[in-house]
């Protein structure tokens, strides 16, 4: 995913930065990081200047001083909207949190927002959509829902598949410019900002909630899926995807800063929150670098 680069505001550091960023695509990392430090000299509390020299430097292999770029980029931005403090843990120094910082989410997908759809689905393939639809679609033949709840909802790309079964139709999501892009599609009856670890939603007010690709920017699982269990009507279902690994840890952060999570990891958060599992299928969701990304397409039931 391309990040939005934020000029510095001084002409010769833009400069600068920018044949740093030539010379990146060439695969001169060593000295695209040398030329973007000369251009942070200019302009040393630049926050994406700093982060863009964490990753040049990462890259030349000199993972210790793009921690240091990174650790000042924490100090100038606490609130991480670049996720200098996963990049930390990424390469081994910190640990890893629970779950992304809010504004680094928030952020990551304004920017990501006018672009969305044409990545996803011209280039990287997407299946999600598609899969959780077929998936709860056999689960429960012919249902209507009173009421669905899109977690995460993005530009919208799952709406369309539950306008027709849904009374009310309603998404949710960290990033005001995806909520514009969903608003324009006209399928939602309500579209409101909001982060699935703070889910503030009537209790058993859903019969049907979705996370399309949500949770590889969540981590740990237990409050969302709480919050999820509690905003369920009984029998109420949760159609979700998650990016999965073959290993029995619980939970790992991935190079490219998305969390990936295992089987019985799902299996047993699901089953603590009063949720049944009704099918588990094992997919290509997605393109990555131009490998198959494999996935769980998950489908629930609130007991």
């Amino acid at each position: 995913m391309e990040r939005a680069f934020l000029y510095s505001g001084d002409l010769i550091a833009d400069r600068r930065a920018s044949y740093a960023d030539m010379l990146f695509e060439t695969g001169d990392h060593g000295a695209a990081a040398d030329l973007m430090r000369q251009a942070l000299e200019i302009t040393p509390n630049w926050t994406a200047g700093l982060f863009r020299l964490g990753e040049m430097h990462e890259a030349a292999g000199q993972r210790d001083t793009a921690a240091e770029a990174w650790r000042k980029l924490l100090q100038l931005d606490p609130d991480d909207r670049f996720g200098a403090g996963l990049k930390l843990a990424a390469t081994g120094h910190a640990a890893v949190p629970e779950t992304p910082p809010t504004a680094y989410v928030e952020t990551l997908f304004d920017a990501y927002a006018p672009t969305f759809e044409a990545a996803l689905l011209e280039r990287l393939e997407y299946r999600v959509p598609e899969l959780l639809a077929n998936a709860i679609k056999v689960a429960v033949p012919k249902r209507r829902f009173r009421s669905v709840l899109d977690l995460g909802c993005g530009t919208g790309l799952m709406g369309p598949y539950f306008r027709a079964d849904a009374d009310e139709l309603g998404g949710v999501d960290l990033s005001e410019a995806m909520l514009q892009k969903a608003a324009e599609k006209r399928v939602y009856d309500t579209l409101i900002k909001g982060d699935v670890n703070e889910l503030d939603t009537p209790a058993q007010s859903a019969d049907l909630v979705i996370a399309a690709d949500v949770f590889v920017y969540v981590g740990d699982l237990h409050r969302a899926f709480n919050n999820i269990a509690s905003a369920l009507a009984p029998d109420g279902l949760l159609a979700f995807s998650v990016e999965n690994h073959s290993s029995d840890v619980d939970l790992i952060l991935q190079p490219s800063l998305r969390f990936t999570h295992s089987e019985n990891y799902v299996r047993r958060v699901l089953a603590e929150n009063s949720m049944t599992l009704i099918s588990l299928q094992r997919e290509t969701i997605r393109l990555d670098r131009g490998e198959s990304l494999q996935g769980l397409i998950v489908v629930a039931k609130r007991v």
